[in-house]
């Protein structure tokens, strides 16, 4: 004699998971539109340094310091001496330093390797 146990599948088991996928994937589609957003925001204003917004003025030197350069020294030297904001001027001369102490540390090794 076999016992037999009756399943009572309403559905709403089915229902829940189907919610909770879709909240997911909602969260996931607007994190992801989210940082597109950004990434845009940040190439589409990267030469804005000089801009009248203070927005525009950070996303460019958030682009700086993700992609840092030596020909950008003097550009970075020019805008210390005219960005009025403490914010900006304080974040402007850490990349500043950062390229510096960069340039630095790739001449010391040159030298090495040449010794």
């Amino acid at each position: 004699m076999s016992v037999r146990i009756a399943f009572d599948d309403d559905g709403r088991n089915d229902t829940a998971w189907r919610v909770a996928g879709a909240a997911l994937l909602g969260l996931a589609a607007a994190v992801g539109i989210g940082i597109f957003l950004a990434r845009d925001q940040m190439h589409r204003h990267r030469r804005d340094l000089f801009s009248p917004h203070p927005l525009r003025r950070l996303a460019a030197l958030g682009y700086l310091k993700a992609n840092p350069s030596v020909d950008d020294m003097p550009l970075l030297r020019d805008y210390l001496a005219w960005e009025e904001r403490p914010l900006l001027r304080k974040r402007a001369t850490a990349i500043l330093r950062g390229l510096e102490d960069a340039l630095s540390g790739s001449q010391e090794r040159e030298g090495a390797e040449r010794a």
